[in-house]
């Protein structure tokens, strides 16, 4: 039983490994004029460690079409540069998901928001 655990362990800590440098070479190496601020949230890695999907948000949301046009162009670009910098057996294939949890969030902080400043209706 340890020893499944162990290997969950592993995946996030190679999880956690590519989008340390997933960050770094959207920031620097992605020089596609169409993709806007990639914010990379999470990556999840497939046990077997042959897939990888990147879940991102862009800091203009009017740009969110190009960015996901401009991350699948890139895709071959990323993963190369990957496996130059992360010591694994195979380097995941990359599936960028745009991650909708955080807009969401701000979404439902609004509702709230103006649900508290309504005035209370009196008896």
């Amino acid at each position: 039983m340890k020893k499944h655990n162990r290997n969950f362990a592993r995946s996030e800590r190679v999880g956690e490994q590519i989008m340390r440098e997933l960050a770094q070479l959207l920031r620097v190496g992605l020089k596609d004029p169409c993709a806007g601020v990639i914010t990379v949230n999470e990556v999840q890695v497939s046990r077997d460690y042959s897939h990888a999907t990147v879940y991102y948000t862009v800091l203009d949301a009017d740009s969110r079409a190009d960015t996901a046009a401009a991350l699948e162009r890139a895709k071959g670009f990323l993963r190369s540069e990957l496996s130059k910098r992360i010591t694994v057996f195979r380097t995941p294939e990359l599936h960028f998901v745009y991650d909708e949890s955080l807009e969401r969030g701000m979404n439902l902080s609004q509702l709230i928001e103006q649900v508290a400043a309504e005035k209370p209706v009196a008896d």
